[in-house]
């Protein structure tokens, strides 16, 4: 009944070893296939469109109640389209994937331009040399700067800080930077702001940052809000992918290791099966292989070898029948007999550890001493067993 039972929970077993094996196999291949061909990218930082906390459809709500017409455009085309159909503020992130003149001729077409988290490259072509500075927590700052809209605005969050250049002015000064660049150029004026500081939907509410918001985008009736695309670049290629810059031997190397880790895993895998009892070539008794070592040690000559071989026999049969532990190191058993038999300490420890024969004669004698220890300890135990 036993192994009728136990039959379905192996094969349960089986099964469920197998499942976990695939399915780790299944996570490990997705991974790799998305490092080398796909990518990531953080989809809500920012997006015009995004509710999350990160994103800045709420600024977008705020500048539409206030009559500003707000278009988002996600390719160069289309930004390009927009902004030759009337004159309307540029606001974009930045955009590693077009050139210098790329950035020159976008910017040429708007009207006012924000640039929302500008780096370097873009900083030093649109403002005039301008770089970025440290990067705090963010932090309430008051704008100390003539600019219109951070006067009105007031204190607001400042968190990347940015280095301005020839003919910029700086507003809320703090560590040596600024949070908010202003460059005038007559007609028209082009900002950096620390969007992640101020403009997303979780930083608006606080301070003054919905104030400086729609000072900085709402200046005109209506804004144009582009969102930078891989397909943008100037070469009218996507960016190559990790996938694309790999050697071409690295995919076959990969699937190759991986079918050998799988063919590995069921050649040396684990068997769930039964087990299979082994035949064993030749069954000896103990009492042959007892005598066999003894003609060894007899052959070698090796007294001293033979005796320890007896005491350690002796000494795990005196520990059971005192009760001691197992562990227990034979000089203090020596001394736990001689105290059971009331003989000399010397005597027990001579018999138990220390005399060493040199001949076979000796080798006996040492031996029926042994043998008649034990007996005159376990004749100690039966008189206290027996009842009066």
């Amino acid at each position: 009944m036993t192994s009728v039972a136990a039959a379905p929970l192996r094969r349960r077993r089986t099964a469920i070893g197998w499942i976990a094996l695939v399915a780790v196999l299944a996570v490990v291949a997705l991974f790799g296939t998305t490092l080398v061909f796909g990518g990531w990218t953080q989809r809500d930082a920012l997006d015009p469109d995004s509710p999350a906390p990160d994103g800045t459809r709420a600024v977008v709500r705020l500048l539409e109640q206030q009559g500003v017409s707000v278009t988002v455009v996600r390719d160069l085309a289309a930004a390009e389209r927009a902004l030759d159909a009337a004159p309307s503020t540029l606001v974009m992130r930045d955009a590693p994937m077009l050139s210098d003149a790329a950035l020159r001729r976008l910017t040429a077409d708007a009207g006012d331009v924000v640039l929302v988290e500008p780096r370097s490259r873009s900083l030093d072509v649109l403002l005039n040399g301008s770089a970025l500075g440290d990067v705090l927590e963010d932090r309430s700052t008051p704008p100390a700067c003539d600019v219109p809209a951070a006067r009105a605005a007031g204190s607001a969050h400042v968190g990347e800080l940015y280095v301005p250049g020839d003919g910029v002015t700086g507003c809320y000064p703090t560590d040596g930077g600024f949070g908010v660049l202003v460059h005038d150029q007559g007609d028209r004026t082009v900002a950096a702001v620390d969007g992640l500081s101020v403009l997303t939907n979780r930083a608006l509410p606080l301070d003054g940052d919905a104030a400086l918001a729609l000072g900085l985008l709402g200046r005109a009736p209506a804004l144009v809000w582009y969102v930078p695309s891989l397909a943008d670049a100037d070469t009218g290629t996507a960016v190559p992918t990790i996938g694309e810059l790999t050697p071409g031997w690295v995919t076959p190397a990969m699937v190759l290791l991986l079918i050998a880790g799988l063919t590995a895993a069921v050649w040396r895998g684990r068997r769930f099966g039964p087990l299979v009892t082994e035949r064993l070539p030749v069954t000896v008794r103990a009492n042959e292989t007892t005598e066999g070592r003894a003609r060894l040690y007899a052959a070698s000559g090796d007294a001293a070898h033979a005796l320890d071989e007896l005491r350690r026999a002796a000494r795990r049969r005196l520990v059971r029948l005192l009760g001691l532990s197992a562990r227990t190191p034979a000089e203090q058993l020596a001394d736990a007999v001689a105290e059971r038999l009331g003989t000399d300490r010397a005597i027990v420890r001579g018999i138990l550890i220390d005399d060493l024969p040199r001949t076979d004669r000796e080798l006996v004698a040492a031996s029926d001493r042994l043998r008649d220890l034990e007996t005159s300890v376990r004749a100690t135990l039966r008189t206290e067993r027996t009842p009066r």
